[in-house]
């Protein structure tokens, strides 16, 4: 049988054993930075246009785009050209494009709050983030055309390549989730990612090529680039004193005193709480409803649980009553500065770290109240208002027990309600008994296994902060009823509710912006 004879292929240049290694590691470097740039991008834009759904999702789908152009790119430049100094140029590109992107993420995101929430996110990830991971992407193609010998040896090449990019994702991910944002400011991982990508380039230069000068314009322009982001130092604010910052596994914490009387809370640059440190209680309405309902519609109020610490304003309300107070938060790194700046008193009631689901999951203890009050931004979890979620509440609480919950933004105009009148609904499929109070733009929703519950105790207004006293009668007197029908029974398998109320949350997040930059 006659064989068609193999074309001779054009030998590439030797590849000595140490620049091997070394472009084995730039593939892990390289996959570690995408990974890393893309969790972190997520987070850089939170703080202005959220963490719903809609907004991983255009992470994610511009990173995609972005990997299969840097892919194709970096192919076709491999194939003309097998010069490494091309994608160590790349590279370096790419890490003061991430430098740059520190100092321009903020007025690029609120550009882009001018978009509904789709658009917005698309728009926000493209512009900041697409061009780095392209450049990024090149390097795996770019390394495969100059490791591989001959075409009988390309798919162990790929394989191996493929195999050190994917473990270094992977390195990459556990040191964005578990080190570098617990324990750095947003502005300082992206800042390391962007220097291990020029000392990479550096390295190639200095020691691969021997061209030093290469080398220093690398470290120094880097640096250069560094330091000019960060030369401006914390914004400068009109009305207020940033007294505390720092980040966490759940957003960027600030503390502010304002005015000069007040002192807020701010997760992601929304303000959730404001305190009196004088009087040591909140100046928001929301925290004297929770606990005014809870004793309202609850004969005797022994032991609370409350989903959502905060900073802790509403579980020490409970604990000065003499409650025994159950406390379930999320995040780890709201309890010290709730200590410090909010007045809690950990010892005075048994704070968990861990998620409300999986709380109650496990919890075998019986309670009077429980407050879900679990709040991240612009919204609640979904996972912790759904039926199977009530399901747990209503497990844990004793007979003539009450859950209160704080819904926020609540819209109520027809095709608009969407999230409030699914709530109610499915609240309704558990708890016979459900009363809901209006407030600004709120709503307050106690229940309980009363199919007709009322108030057992009368409000005590004179124990609220006066600056919301009138808000306070205004909502406990504001009962009203919601028709079923304008939403859905929510389910662990069903829950849109990010998606049907995603108008509300982002103009609720936008009127929250907005004001936080008069502050």
């Amino acid at each position: 049988m006659k064989q068609t004879p193999r074309v001779a292929q054009t030998p590439l240049p030797a590849v000595s054993p140490g620049l091997r290694r070394f472009l084995y590691a730039t593939a892990a470097v390289t996959g570690a930075a995408v990974m890393i740039v893309e969790i972190l991008g997520a987070r850089m834009l939170s703080p202005y246009i959220g963490t719903s759904h809609f907004v991983w999702t255009a992470q994610i789908a511009v990173t995609l785009v972005a990997l299969a152009c840097g892919y194709y790119v970096g192919g076709r430049l491999a194939d003309r050209s097998q010069n490494l100094s091309v994608l160590y140029w790349s590279l370096f590109a790419a890490a003061l494009w991430l430098v740059a992107l520190v100092k321009f993420c903020e007025p690029v995101s609120y550009w882009c709050l001018d978009f509904n929430l789709v658009a917005g996110s698309l728009l926000a990830a493209a512009l900041l983030f697409f061009v780095p991971l392209a450049l990024l992407a090149m390097t795996g193609p770019f390394l495969v055309r100059i490791l591989t010998a001959d075409v009988d040896g390309v798919g162990g090449q790929v394989g191996r390549l493929t195999a050190v990019g994917t473990l270094g994702s992977f390195v990459g991910t556990m040191l964005i989730g578990y080190v570098m944002l617990p324990l750095l400011p947003n502005s300082r991982s992206m800042q390391l990612t962007a220097l291990a990508l020029g000392l990479l380039g550096a390295v190639y230069f200095l020691v691969f090529r021997r061209r030093a000068a290469a080398a220093a314009v690398t470290v120094i322009a880097l640096g250069g680039a560094t330091w000019l982001a960060g030369r401006a130092g914390p914004p400068v604010h009109a009305h207020a004193t940033e007294i505390f910052s720092g980040n966490s596994p759940f957003g960027e914490i600030k503390v502010f005193d304002y005015n000069p009387s007040f002192r807020l809370y701010a997760n992601d640059n929304l303000t959730q709480n404001v305190y009196d440190p004088t009087r040591r209680q909140s100046a928001y309405l929301f925290t004297h409803m929770l606990a005014g309902l809870a004793r309202a519609y609850t004969l005797d109020v022994r032991d609370v649980l409350c989903i959502g610490l905060g900073v802790g304003l509403v579980p020490m309300d409970f604990v000065q009553d003499g409650a025994r107070v159950d406390a379930v938060e999320i995040n780890p790194a709201i309890v010290p500065v709730a200590e410090k700046f909010f007045g809690l008193e950990p010892a005075k009631m048994a704070i968990t770290i861990d998620d409300g689901r999986h709380f109650l999951n496990r919890c075998e203890r019986q309670y009077d109240v429980v407050v879900l009050d679990a709040f991240l931004g612009d919204s609640s979890p979904s996972h912790l208002m759904t039926r199977e979620a009530f399901q747990a509440v209503r497990r844990v609480l004793r007979p003539g027990g009450t859950l209160v919950i704080n819904l926020y933004p609540a819209r109520l105009e027809p095709g608009r309600d969407f999230f409030p009148a699914s709530l109610v609904d499915t609240l309704r499929t558990v708890f016979p008994g459900v009363r809901v109070h209006e407030g600004a733009n709120q709503l307050f929703i106690a229940a309980t296994d009363r199919a007709q519950p009322e108030f057992v105790h009368a409000p005590d207004f004179a124990r609220m902060h006066p600056a919301i006293v009138g808000e306070a009668r205004a909502a406990f007197a504001n009962r009203i009823y919601l028709e079923p029908g304008h939403g859905q029974v929510l389910t662990d398998d069903f829950n849109p509710v990010e998606f049907y109320d995603a108008r509300n949350r982002e103009e609720a997040r936008r009127e929250l912006l907005r004001w936080a930059k008069t502050l």
